[in-house]
């Protein structure tokens, strides 16, 4: 059963298409993440969902009702959806109870037990119900924000960048955060990010958004490894893209000859991920080997840029161990894990 379907949704704001015939279908209880450069139209489409604006064309479904048929439909307080946003627009003269309950029904009976146990839910300690938000940390805030939505009981929550003001170290905490909240609440998800690893561990789906037009969805394993062309490889991570000729299983490129997952043949460009090759020093050769022209140290993962005898490619970044590393200069030999994945 799907919760949520868009079918063919457009958008255009004057000569400009946000969005170009998206069609995108989300399960119950499930997180999609809905990535994108700048300008893709991740949160236009986010509006559209939530009722704030009305698609040119399309169809919005939402559990088994047109919320909308291009510009008419369902207003945004009619949908039962909930919404946090990047800033958590929390209202600055009220207290934290007073801004969890402000979209209970008026007069509630069991006000007090409600902001209680949404207060648990979302991991605060009950003390800071009669707190103002200027008292607390981005982090608290961003916990309010989302008690306040699901004070309302909603079946989806949208989530627009509600993390990216957040320090990073916070951000990862948030987010684990958000995910048990949501799972126990059984609340079906759709965050919108401009980051992709936040997108790929936060979501069962992702959809990737270009130009206002859905590129591919699907799971983040499978956008991950099988990416539907390089820009969508780069942007969700780092990426070794080679040129390669391909026969029997196997493509033969700059790195040797390296297994490959498609029966594609012919002339084509394969994509390894950086922690699929891996280094041997072991007294390589300029013309069998590579040699490291750049070392960076981060910690447990570091990165190696190593220059192969192929002068026209530029220098493979290598993630690595920080334990033994090579040293600048040296020559090494490349190897590889697992298969390439073809782009036809």
């Amino acid at each position: 059963m799907t919760l949520l379907h868009l079918e063919t949704i457009s958008k255009r704001y004057g000569p400009v298409a946000a969005l170009d015939g998206v069609s995108l279908s989300v399960e119950p209880d499930s997180r999609t993440a809905v990535v994108g450069p700048s300008g893709s139209g991740k949160s236009t489409l986010l509006r559209i969902i939530a009722g704030f604006e009305f698609p040119d064309r399309g169809i919005v479904r939402f559990d088994g009702k047109q919320f909308a048929e291009g510009p008419a439909g369902v207003p945004a307080h009619k949908r039962g959806i909930g919404i946090v946003s990047q800033d958590g627009a929390l209202f600055p003269h009220l207290s934290v109870a007073d801004n969890i309950a402000f979209g209970f029904a008026r007069g509630a009976p069991d006000r007090a037990r409600r902001i209680a146990d949404l207060l648990d839910m979302v991991e605060l300690d009950g003390a800071m119900a009669t707190r103002r938000p200027h008292q607390l940390s981005g982090g608290q805030q961003q916990r309010v924000a989302l008690a306040r939505a699901l004070g309302r009981r909603p079946q989806l929550m949208l989530l627009d960048e509600p993390f990216s003001a957040l320090d990073t170290g916070l951000r990862e905490t948030m987010r684990k955060a958000v995910v048990r909240v949501l799972q126990t609440a059984g609340i079906t998800a759709i965050l919108v990010t401009h980051d992709q690893t936040e997108a790929l561990s936060f979501a069962d789906q992702v959809a990737v958004l270009r130009e206002g037009r859905l590129v591919q969805a699907g799971s983040p394993q499978t956008l991950y490894q099988h990416p539907r062309d390089p820009e969508t490889a780069r942007f969700l991570g780092d990426a070794v893209l080679l040129p390669a000729t391909v026969t029997n299983g196997f493509a033969d490129c700059a790195l040797g000859r390296v297994p490959v997952e498609s029966g594609h043949a012919g002339k084509a460009e394969i994509m390894l991920r950086p922690e699929q090759i891996s280094i041997v020093v072991d007294g390589a050769t300029p013309q069998e080997g590579g040699r490291v022209v750049d070392v960076q140290f981060g910690g447990a993962v570091c990165t190696v840029a190593v220059a192969l005898p192929d002068i026209a490619l530029p220098p493979i970044l290598i993630k690595t161990s920080s334990i033994a590393l090579p040293a600048l200069g040296a020559l090494v030999h490349l190897g590889v894990t697992g298969k390439a994945h073809v782009f036809a």
